[in-house]
């Protein structure tokens, strides 16, 4: 399919996973716009200006979760997700028909999902958190798009690359042998190598029927302590170290579940649909990001 000269919006361009879209839709032949954060909290008539005659928007913004939840930092992890997600549709729906976008989509999060139980996409056992009613209220806030708007919501996993915030910050640790597991290991790790997250939006690019929610992890399913086990083994280091849960409350507090707790899921939807995995395993992903 040809994109060149496609418009495309980007929110939250700036982070890791809005730079890689970024990079690869203007690879692709599309004209990639990256939406100011302040336009996000302001009018929604100036927003919907630059907005107009936008083919696509792809909606990332969103302040880090993983750090203290204070009351205020509350507040700003909901604006950055809730109001900004209703302030852009409410600027889609200022447009006239013939320049809203056909297709919005929306990062999310399987934080959603209740721990300790594996979740598709038709799940309804969700955690009563903090954080699952955020992304619920999330989720929500992009429901009132135009009827003509195709709405796209993906629950993404840890993303995994070379460059990506938890490779790099683990790495240093686990070449020193001080790597290891959080808690007892047993947590769930779902994640996604950045290059299936990629493909996962292009193809919802060129995918005219997809529409709706869908997880966006990889297909297996394993454990913290397997993923220390494997990075370990393939660095030629031990991991015999275990990080106490009262450890990371001290520098999280309530935030640390994130790090301790984690709900199994599977990508039913993407698979059923099919849509192929260029890095289904951790080994095929850890081979990859250490150049084996």
């Amino acid at each position: 399919m040809n994109f060149e000269g496609m418009k495309v919006a980007i929110t939250g361009a700036g982070g890791y996973v809005g730079t890689k879209i970024s990079n690869r839709l203007t690879e692709l032949g599309f004209e990639v716009e990256k939406v100011p954060r302040g336009l996000l909290y302001g009018d929604a008539h100036v927003l919907a200006k630059q907005l107009s005659g936008t083919g696509i928007i792809i909606h990332l913004a969103g302040a880090s979760i993983l750090k203290r939840w204070t009351k205020k930092y509350k507040k700003e992890i909901y604006e950055s997700r809730v109001v900004t997600t209703k302030n852009l549709v409410k600027a889609i729906n200022y447009l006239d028909e013939n320049q809203q976008p056909k297709l919005f989509i929306s990062a999310s999060a399987i934080g959603i999902y209740e721990n300790g139980i594996v979740h598709t996409e038709e799940s309804r056992s969700f955690s009563a958190s903090f954080v699952s009613d955020l992304i619920k209220k999330w989720e929500s806030a992009s429901e009132p798009l135009p009827q003509k708007t195709r709405r796209v919501i993906f629950r993404i996993g840890l993303v995994l690359g070379s460059d990506s915030k938890t490779i790099e910050d683990l790495l240093p640790t686990f070449k020193l042998g001080l790597g290891g597991t959080i808690g007892r290991g047993k947590q769930a790790f779902p994640f996604i190598h950045i290059e299936d997250l990629l493909k996962a939006i292009t193809w919802a690019l060129q995918n005219s029927k997809t529409v709706g929610t869908y997880n966006l992890a990889a297909p297996e399913n394993i454990s913290n302590k397997e993923f220390t086990s494997q990075l370990a083994t393939r660095l030629k280091r031990p991991a015999i170290w275990t990080i106490p849960k009262f450890f990371l409350y001290i520098l999280f507090g309530k935030a640390s579940v994130l790090l301790t707790d984690s709900p199994q899921v599977l990508p039913q939807r993407l698979l059923h649909e099919g849509f192929k995995f260029n890095y289904p395993t951790l080994s095929k992903s850890l081979d990859e990001i250490l150049g084996k």
